[in-house]
């Protein structure tokens, strides 16, 4: 198949052009308008596309070859940020870990310092939009218990003291969970699997992240409470729909935060603030505690300073918790061969017209990342081209669906309190037809099996993880927004097939453009070796140039 990509027709909208859209979307006249959408961007021909066989039930994803060794999830933990020094300018896990047993700093001197950062950072006419909800005082008393167990040598984990930040979709206990929306105002009374796994592990949760309006976009502008922004530069967005769990950790105010991803939404923030992000496989990180948005493709996960950060949370949060059904038949999660820089025998697929269909700087940034990986001793295999078409219309189907579903209740009382694009979006979700989103779910089983097939002759796929750095916020549309699909394309058009499919996906940085903002790379796994991804990923890291963010605080020191 020779490589295509349909370019985007629909107009950039804003303000009362925008509002009048929604409504007219909205109205009796909507579906028509609808339908003339979605045909001019191309929707017919997948409609018509076979799925050949493939039924409407996702294929069981195989579990492929076990771990050498059995370790406890805290075991893999401690050895993830122990595999590789750290510099100490770095305040990483590690960082972390050894400032605490080395006694120059305890949690309380690092909470009561992030605290006054925060409130530095995040508040007035310049403020990030980094948190929607925080409770100071109980962060602090959770940081005094931390001191003592370590002052005892009893430590919970590696990431006991550690700072650590959720996504405003996560449970937290005590917390609204708002899914970035202004009518989700009650508190819940139990931890995500997530949450838990933390509080057990002693990290030290600050609070809730700013996200994109029920995750539905991925440029991270909420109309409730604020756009985050980034900290390379604050008149650029932090992508999303993890808007504010990529901007802390680039900001220095934790080494670790959670989001969550069912079309790019942990990945495509990690590309755009310069920070690792993990997508793993779907299931393997439990999604208990998670209110339902999109379920056949959202994931919940880490994104973190460096590849040894969040694979010391996969390490921590992975595994089955005995409630979600998906996490529950899955092999032990394992970090066997992390430490192994020599790639030898390892093959990375890559389709490179469409590696190449992204801003020139992205390209070589991410050309230096294959390189890394070939100078390690890994090669290239170059594969066929996607088909962006069906990948684009299938994955817009069935979360796009899902979401109208698990908003529906809520759009037919009061539609007006969402933003303007959620709005437009749901719109698009609800005028599907059934007979579209069977087609949808056949195709996923479809690409699934031919995914399963490709790999059986490369070990990792690499792309760009966005085709451009992170876009200018559009300023004189702020707080609604503008309808710019475009840029949605820019940053998605590499991101939809591992949430389609279910494979584990890894951004990481690759450098940086020519104004010094971040490029992200891709590497997208076989289902459940996510500890392959991130083994590749420690040799991109170490290639790659390092830099601190012009707004950027210190905790440690």
């Amino acid at each position: 198949m020779t490589y295509q990509r349909n370019p985007v027709k629909a107009p950039r909208v804003s303000g009362m052009a925008l509002k009048a859209f929604v409504n007219t979307l909205e109205s009796s006249v909507g579906s028509v308008v609808l339908e003339k959408l979605v045909r001019d961007s191309g929707i017919e021909q997948w409609r018509e596309l076979p799925a050949d066989d493939a039924p409407p039930v996702q294929l069981p994803l195989p579990h492929g070859a076990p771990g050498a060794e059995a370790q406890s999830p805290g075991e893999q933990a401690a050895r993830a940020i122990a595999a590789t020094p750290v510099p100490k300018e770095r305040e990483t896990v590690s960082s972390f870990a050894r400032a605490y047993r080395e006694g120059g700093v305890d949690p309380v001197t690092v909470v009561r310092r992030i605290h006054e950062a925060i409130e530095r950072l995040d508040s007035g006419k310049d403020r990030l939009g980094l948190f929607v909800a925080r409770k100071p005082d109980e962060v602090l008393r959770a940081a005094e218990a931390s001191a003592e167990r370590l002052r005892a040598g009893r430590p919970l984990s590696v990431l006991d003291g550690v700072p650590v930040v959720l996504k405003d979709e996560v449970d937290l206990a005590g917390f609204p969970t708002t899914l970035g929306t202004k009518f989700r105002n009650q508190p819940v009374a139990a931890d995500s699997t997530v949450a838990a796994r933390l509080k057990a592990a002693g990290a030290l949760i600050l609070g809730k992240a700013n996200m994109n309006e029920i995750g539905i976009n991925p440029i991270g502008l909420n109309p409730h409470h604020g756009a985050a922004r980034n900290p390379w530069n604050r008149g650029r967005i932090t992508g999303g729909s993890s808007s504010g769990s990529g901007a802390v950790v680039a900001a220095g105010l934790c080494p670790l935060s959670i989001g969550a991803d069912g079309g790019g939404s942990i990945r495509i923030p990690a590309a755009l603030c310069g920070v690792v992000g993990l997508k793993a496989t779907w299931g393997r990180i439990p999604e208990t505690g998670v209110p339902p948005l999109c379920w056949n493709v959202a994931h919940v996960g880490p994104l973190g300073l460096t590849v040894d950060d969040v694979a010391a949370a996969y390490a921590l949060l992975a595994g089955p918790d005995g409630h979600d059904i998906v996490a529950q038949s899955q092999p032990p999660h394992h970090l066997s061969g992390y430490e192994d820089g020599n790639l030898s025998g390892v093959r990375l697929g890559i389709c490179w017209p469409y590696f190449e269909d992204a801003d020139a700087d992205v390209v070589a940034r991410c050309k230096e990342s294959v390189r890394a990986l070939t100078d390690a001793g890994a090669r290239v295999v170059e594969i066929p081209a996607p088909d962006l078409n069906t990948i684009l219309w299938t994955h817009s189907c069935i979360i796009l669906s899902e979401m109208a579903e698990a908003m529906l209740a809520h759009v037919k009382t009061r539609s007006a309190d969402f933003g303007l694009d959620s709005r437009t979006n749901l719109a698009i979700g609800r005028h599907f037809r059934a007979t579209d989103l069977v087609h949808a779910l056949r195709h996923r089983h479809k690409l699934t099996r031919e995914l399963l097939a490709l790999m059986k002759d490369v070990d990792v796929l690499v792309t760009p993880t966005t085709a451009t750095t992170a876009p200018v916020i559009p300023e004189a549309t702020l707080p609604h927004g503008e309808s710019n699909l475009p840029v949605v394309d820019a940053l998605m058009r590499f991101v939809r097939l591992a949430n389609l499919t279910g494979f584990p996906s890894l951004s990481l940085p690759a450098g940086f453009d020519r104004e010094g903002l971040p490029v992200g790379v891709q590497l997208t796994g076989r289902p459940y070796e996510e500890h392959l991804l991130l083994r590749l990923g420690r040799v991109v890291e170490r290639a790659a140039e390092v830099r601190t963010p012009p707004i950027h605080v210190t905790a440690l020191r």
